[in-house]
């Protein structure tokens, strides 16, 4: 079984423990609250090992850009401000993993959030010959969460900022136009202990459910980004055994 910390490994059934040989496949999910840093994650992670970043934002848009029936289908909820249904996220999901990108294997990003998708992954995986490797946990605690996300300012021109990260020369004036910055509403405390709250409601029970299963790995997310990258590769690189 795998283990639960990044430091520990599970011997799986390929046969090189180098990354970057071809033909080898890894199929992957990554969970993270909110300012975790996941997304950033998953983009290294795919350029490392050369497998698509699929993230249900994405695909949900790329659908909709193209007119699918899949992403037409999603529209009628999104529009009246309802969350997409299951039957139509494993849809898209379904189609965006039959896609020959992902025969190497897939960092999943936004999927699965409950119970019913987790299986429905399973099963799709299992349909296409494939599993599920690893998912990957990225533990940040809550004080962390909110000092990240908090901390963010925006100018209307584009530009980003961080009172403690990456802060404006004039406190709240805009380094590259002089405009007044501001906070967006779903940057404030209150929206992101509410963001906070949802996650841990989703995630648990599914972290619970792959802990189960043997294939989780628990992350520190709160060093600096090469740090998380270097600890998450630890733990991937096993899945090639010496």
């Amino acid at each position: 079984m795998l283990c639960r910390t990044a430091r520990c490994c599970r011997t799986f059934r390929y046969s090189s423990c180098d990354p970057e040989v071809v033909g080898k496949e890894m199929n992957i999910v990554l969970f993270g609250p909110p300012g975790s840093g996941k997304g950033t994650q998953a983009k290294k992670l795919a350029e490392k090992y050369e497998i698509p970043h699929v993230s249900t934002g994405d695909i949900l848009r790329e659908n909709l850009k193209h007119q699918t029936a899949l992403g037409l289908e999603a529209k009628k909820y999104m529009d009246r401000g309802e969350l997409v249904p299951d039957e139509v996220l494993i849809g898209i999901i379904k189609d965006r993993l039959s896609q020959p990108d992902c025969d190497s294997g897939c960092i999943l990003d936004g999927y699965p959030r409950t119970k019913p998708q987790a299986e429905a992954l399973e099963a799709i995986l299992n349909k296409l010959g494939k599993t599920l490797d690893v998912v990957v946990n990225i533990e940040v605690p809550d004080a962390e969460v909110l000092k990240r996300i908090s901390g963010r300012r925006m100018c209307a021109c584009g530009a980003s900022y961080h009172l403690l990260f990456n802060p404006p020369k004039q406190e709240g004036i805009c380094d590259l136009c002089g405009r007044q910055l501001y906070q967006r509403d779903d940057d404030k405390e209150t929206a992101v202990m509410n963001r906070l709250e949802v996650y841990k409601k989703q995630s648990q029970p599914l972290i619970e459910y792959y802990s189960r299963k043997g294939i989780l790995v628990t992350v520190n997310g709160t060093a600096g980004i090469q740090e998380v990258f270097d600890e998450i590769s630890a733990a991937l690189d096993n899945v090639w055994p010496t």
